[in-house]
């Protein structure tokens, strides 16, 4: 385990468990143990329960009175709150983005969609992933709200908790490229109310998706 420089900031450390917790090395659930944690990184627990309380406030950890730090558990519930919420926000990022985007904004924003088509070809989902995320994000910015870019940003956060990846699912990555294909060409004609839409519906289709992978997915037993 690298430790950290004492002068590093609380922020340092929040990111490193944030990566850790988005990477499953800690899960759902997991109790967080401050003095291990603490040492491992070779610095003192106040800079470590800063961290924490920045994460607590993304929602990735809870902070329970005389218990301790765990991994937020996020339940079907919760994702069926969240990505409605997505839908809506990301829907009307698509709305604002068409309207304010100029020519080479078009251009960057079909650049990184042709490296969707690639990798949906090639089959390579972590590739598809990486520019999915791109691609969501490159609009999100093009709207220049912060504020609206924060919110997403932290639901987005939350939904990586989550181990089921929707992209696994058989026939997931082709209907999810064939959903870029119509947001792209709705950014390509000007159409915002389109983009809207399509964004939005996107958004849903994708929460079908991990809906279906969690029906089919073993259950414990108890």
């Amino acid at each position: 385990m690298t430790r950290i420089a004492p002068t590093a900031l609380y922020q340092e450390v929040a990111e490193r468990l944030r990566q850790r917790i988005f990477a499953h090395e800690l899960t759902p659930g997991d109790w967080i143990d401050e003095q291990k944690l603490a040492e491992q990184y070779g610095i003192s627990r106040t800079p470590l329960r800063e961290a924490l309380k920045v994460l607590a406030a993304e929602g990735l950890v809870d902070l329970k009175p005389r218990r301790g730090c765990y991994v937020t558990e996020i339940s079907r519930q919760d994702i069926d709150d969240i990505f409605p919420l997505m839908a809506m926000l990301e829907g009307r990022c698509a709305f604002i983005a068409v309207q304010l985007a100029k020519p080479e904004d078009i251009r960057d924003l079909k650049a990184i969609h042709e490296k969707l088509e690639l990798a949906a070809k090639e089959s390579r989902i972590d590739a598809f992933f990486e520019a999915n995320q791109e691609f969501h994000r490159r609009i999100q910015e093009l709207t220049n709200n912060r504020w609206l870019l924060s919110v997403i940003q932290d639901l987005r956060k939350v939904l990586k908790l989550s181990r089921l990846h929707s992209l696994s699912l058989e026939g997931r990555l082709q209907q999810s490229l064939e959903e870029h294909r119509v947001i792209m060409a709705a950014f390509e004609a000007g159409d915002a109310e389109k983009a809207e839409k399509s964004m939005h519906d996107h958004l849903l289709y994708g929460r079908e998706a991990l809906a279906k992978m969690d029906d089919s997915a073993p259950k414990k037993a108890g």
